[in-house]
Parts: structure tokens; C-alpha cells; sequence
């Protein structure tokens, strides 16, 4: 897909991306939140919250590159990848209202088998919807600054759902709206579901597709060819590892984005029980502000500075600055939540949020540039198993993350849900929110200290693909 000249965007197309986005985010954003009911009102112990986070998600990581693997072969008059962006959309909403049915009169064996199988059906279609998703933003432009440009505009779509989504919260625990938070998830669920459903249909609407029934390049999809498949799978697991540049954004997003998971269910639990002594009530939206406000600095602040930054400093450099401003940010999270003065934690909220902010905007960017670097080395197009296999290592961590969230409640003796915790079981928490996230930022900035697929390098590929490209046609 090489050319010579950059290929510019359209705004309705970024836009219609960035839908796509919304949606991507506002499901994990949404079941985070309402994760806390269940050890929170429901009863479930910290165990069962931690498998629920990490079956799932294993599921999901085994299948995102057989997803990839079959994004990238499909033969269609509607292309590689858009009408499984529209089916993994229908799965997604459907499943997602299913699994949040719960009632306490079912009995809590009965609520975890039932959560966990729609879990299941939920991760599937997240994979059938999102590798292809993630592969059409790649495969948009192959312009250096342009493909930086479409992922700030998708970034800064989807920022919106963390903005939106503490507001659940609110939602959840005034008994002017619901009797109880249960109640309320059933009910959101509802409308989470439907909305985001919709919005992951416009990718596959309206972005522009190529028909690709008569690309022989292609493996087939047939039982005939599932072994040479499977090879194929592993063959771009080991040749996209053997990447160094795609192996330094895997393994630094992995550290950034699982460390940040692996503490982020604490701060609704921080600010409930230190800075307000447990008191639900007496928290009032403060829980919701934390998360809200931090998506605000990050919609209007983080993604155009981080994107500036980009164009100015190049990625790499944007990429270590943003990550050392989230590691000030961190720091400062362990001073300033202070009990009785709640409006100082925002001060820290600006550093706080280049963290994720900055993170998906460049490094959804590199991973398209890395995509031409394989081109040039196998003469093949794989974005599809690419962001399979990226995604593939967020997914495994976040998975890992959902059991050492468990872990370390159940380590510092905190208790979701009691009236009074433990002597140190909150401090222990607010150690850990700072302290993961900050070792995983350093390093995974250590990891990332000789990436060296800079502008000039990007510009030498595309040119000799352009020349490949150009040198083919002719013998043809």
C-alpha cells in the first residue's frame, strides 16, 4: 500500500474513526466503573472479582491474533475488515446489556457463572470488532505526521467516555435515580450498550473500503489451508518480535498502560475512604470528578500538546516527555489527596493525565509506521496481526492487572464495601496507586531510550517501497 506522495485524510473519515473510538473506550470505560458494584454491593469476594478480570481477558488475548491473521486474508467485495467491524458491533452491544442482568436473589454462584459466560461472548466481540477496527485506522494514510493526526483525532473522540463515564457513579449511588448501584448497572447497561453499539457501526459505514474478491496475494480461508494458517500466525509472531522497534512499543505500553490498570479501581476507593473516612454519601461526586476532570485535561490539553509535541520533538522524544510529566503526576497523587481538602488532588490531575493520554496517540501512530518497516522486510501488509499482536500484549497485561488488583487489596487487607477498614489497609492502597504506576512509566522509558524509527528513517522506507512499487508495475 506504499506511495509516493502523502496520503491525506479526509476530517469526515477521522471523525467517523474516532466514533469507532468512543465506543472502543466507553465499554472498558463503563465496565470498570461498574466492576466496583460487584465487590462493592453484590458481595462478590476480591477472588472472584480478579478471575473475572483475567479469564476473559486471556480469552480475548488467544483470539486477537486469529482475528488478525483472518482481518488480513479476507477475500470480500466489502474488504478485509468492515463488516467484521459491523458484526463485532452488534456482539458487543447485545452482550454487554446481557451480562450486566444481574439480580442478588440469584445467589452469588449463580451471578458469577452467568457474568463470567457473558463475558466471554462480550471479549468476542470486542476481538471480532476491534483488530479490524485498529487495522482500517492504520491502512488510512501513510503519511509520517498524518497517521499521528488520525490517532490524536480518534484519542481525542474517545477521551469523551472517560469524561462521560465517572458520571455513572453519580448515577449508581443517589438513591433519588435507583434503590441501589445494582439496579442502576442493570438499567445503564441499557443504554451503554445500545449507544456504544451504534457508534461502532460508523467505521464500517462510512469509511471508504476497498474490495479485495480478487486479491490473490491472499491466503485463503479455507479448512484446506488451517494449517498453513496457524503457521502463518505463528510465523508473524516471531517475525513481528523480531522487530525491534515493535517489540519496544509492545513491551512499553504493556508496562504503562497494565501498571496504570493494575491501580485504577483504587481511586474510587481512595477517595471514598481516606479522604472522606468511608462515607459513600459524604464522597459525593468527588469520585466522579477525579476521573472526569482528568479526562477533560486530557481531551483539551494532553492529546493537541502530545501531538505538537510529535511534530516539534518527533515521537519518540513527545513519547518520553509526556511519560515523565505522568510520573510527576503520580508523585504528586501521594501528597495531595489530603482528608477534608479533596479539590487539592486536581492540582496533580494535568501531570497525572499525560500518562494514557499521551500513550494510544503516539504509540498507535508508531505501530502504523512499524507496519511499512515489515512491509519492506516481507513484502507483506499485516495490520491486522500487527495490532493483533499489540493488542495481544495490552490484553494479557490488563489481565494480569485484573489479578494483582485482587492481590493487593486482599495483601494490604482492604475490604470493598466495610463500613471501616484495617489499620493501613488505605495507606497500603495509596502506596500501591502511586508506586505501580510510576515503576512501570520508568520502565518502560527504559525500554523505549534507543527506538530509532524516526521521520528520517519512516521517509527512507516508504521511498524504497515507493520503488518497489513502482519497479513491479513496470514489469508487469
Amino acid at each position: 500500500m506504499a506511495a509516493s506522495a502523502p496520503q491525506r485524510v479526509a476530517w469526515r473519515h477521522k471523525l467517523a474513526f474516532g466514533l469507532g473510538m468512543l465506543a472502543n473506550q466507553m465499554f472498558p470505560a463503563a465496565l470498570g466503573i461498574f466492576m466496583v458494584v460487584l465487590v462493592q454491593d453484590m458481595g462478590f469476594p476480591s477472588w472472584m472479582w480478579g478471575i473475572l478480570f483475567f479469564l476473559p481477558r486471556v480469552f480475548d488475548a488467544v483470539s486477537d491474533p486469529i482475528m488478525g491473521f483472518i482481518s488480513d486474508n479476507t477475500r470480500s467485495r466489502w474488504g478485509r475488515r468492515h463488516h467484521y467491524v459491523f458484526l463485532g458491533a452488534i456482539v458487543m452491544g447485545v452482550s454487554f446489556i446481557a451480562m450486566w442482568q444481574l439480580h442478588r436473589s440469584d445467589g452469588l454462584t449463580h451471578n458469577f457463572v452467568y457474568f463470567l459466560l457473558w463475558s466471554l461472548v462480550f471479549y468476542t466481540g470486542l476481538t471480532l470488532f476491534s483488530i479490524p477496527y485498529v487495522a482500517i485506522g492504520y491502512e488510512m494514510s501513510d503519511d509520517f505526521h498524518e497517521r499521528t493526526s488520525i490517532m490524536a483525532v480518534a484519542q481525542w473522540v474517545g477521551q469523551w467516555a472517560w469524561v462521560i463515564a465517572p458520571w455513572f457513579w453519580v448515577v449508581m449511588y443517589d438513591r433519588r435515580w435507583f434503590d441501589n448501584a445494582d439496579a442502576a448497572t442493570r438499567h445503564l447497561a441499557w443504554w451503554v450498550g445500545g449507544i456504544c453499539m451504534l457508534l461502532a457501526m460508523v467505521p464500517a459505514l462510512f469509511i471508504p473500503r476497498r474490495s479485495s474478491a480478487d486479491d490473490t496475494h491472499l491466503i485463503p480461508l479455507t479448512w484446506r489451508h488451517l494449517g498453513g494458517g496457524v503457521r502463518e500466525i505463528l510465523n508473524g509472531f516471531q517475525e513481528a518480535f523480531g522487530s525491534a522497534p515493535f517489540r519496544q512499543l509492545c513491551f512499553a505500553t504493556f508496562l504503562i498502560f497494565n501498571a496504570f490498570n493494575t491501580v485504577a479501581a483504587f481511586s474510587f476507593f481512595i477517595v471514598v475512604y481516606h479522604l472522606f473516612g468511608g462515607d459513600t454519601a459524604a464522597a459525593g461526586t468527588w469520585p466522579t470528578l477525579f476521573g472526569s476532570i482528568g479526562a477533560l485535561i486530557t481531551t483539551f490539553a494532553v492529546i493537541p500538546t502530545v501531538a505538537w509535541l510529535s511534530r516539534r520533538l518527533g515521537k519518540k522524544n513527545a513519547f518520553m516527555l509526556s511519560q515523565g510529566l505522568s510520573v510527576i503526576g503520580y508523585v504528586l497523587l501521594w501528597f495531595l489527596m489530603v482528608p477534608g481538602q479533596p479539590a487539592l488532588f486536581i492540582i496533580a490531575l494535568p501531570f497525572f493525565s499525560f500518562g494514557i493520554g499521551g500513550l494510544f496517540t503516539l504509540m498507535m501512530s508508531m505501530t502504523a509506521d512499524v507496519c511499512d518497516l515489515d512491509e519492506l522486510a516481507t513484502g507483506k501488509r499485516r495490520e491486522g496481526i500487527f495490532g493483533a499482536i499489540y493488542w495481544w500484549m495490552v490484553k494479557f497485561g490488563f489481565a494480569i492487572a485484573g489479578l494483582l488488583s485482587g492481590a493487593i487489596m486482599s495483601l494490604v487487607g482492604f475490604t470493598p464495601g466495610a463500613a471501616s477498614q484495617a489499620a493501613g489497609a488505605v495507606d497500603g492502597l495509596r502506596l500501591f496507586y502511586s508506586g505501580v504506576p510510576i515503576v512501570g512509566t520508568l520502565l518502560a522509558m527504559w525500554v523505549m531510550r534507543d527506538y530509532d524509527l524516526d521521520e528520517q528513517r519512516a521517509a527512507q522506507v516508504k521511498a524504497e517501497l515507493a520503488r518497489r512499487s513502482t519497479a513491479a508495475a513496470a514489469a508487469v
